[in-house]
């Protein structure tokens, strides 16, 4: 999960390839953090390297989530990563409009992140 992995804790479980280029994108992105650290207000040069993570993530998980689930090419259109949820009235539903919810006025979507699996662990979700 990209979460998981920006923030540092993806318990990635990979062949020996794999984890090669989950080495290269781990010091990439600790490198990436430490240039945020660096050149940012004096607020964030008193977090830690794994705050700055959770910063980050907090700060760009909308963006994140609208660009991987854009889906111009319909591509993800009968993807069925997500589960049903609990709809406001009770029932079973489930965010069919690129993984976003519907306004009420069913005129446009929220571009609501589902933050309800940011902190469930991998092997539950």
């Amino acid at each position: 999960d990209i979460g998981d992995i920006v923030r540092g804790k993806d318990p990635f479980y990979g062949n020996t390839q794999e984890k090669e280029q989950r080495k290269k994108l781990e010091n990439n992105l600790k490198t990436i953090f430490k240039n945020i650290k660096k050149e940012n207000n004096s607020n964030l040069k008193s977090l830690t390297d794994d705050q700055i993570r959770e910063y980050w993530w907090n700060a760009n998980r909308e963006t994140v989530w609208k660009a991987i689930t854009c889906d111009e090419d319909k591509k993800l259109r009968d993807a069925s990563y997500f589960r049903q949820t609990c709809d406001d009235d009770g029932t079973s539903s489930r965010a069919i409009h690129q993984c976003r919810c519907q306004k009420k006025d069913s005129k446009s979507e929220t571009d609501q992140v589902p933050t309800y699996f940011d902190y469930v662990p991998q092997f539950l979700r």
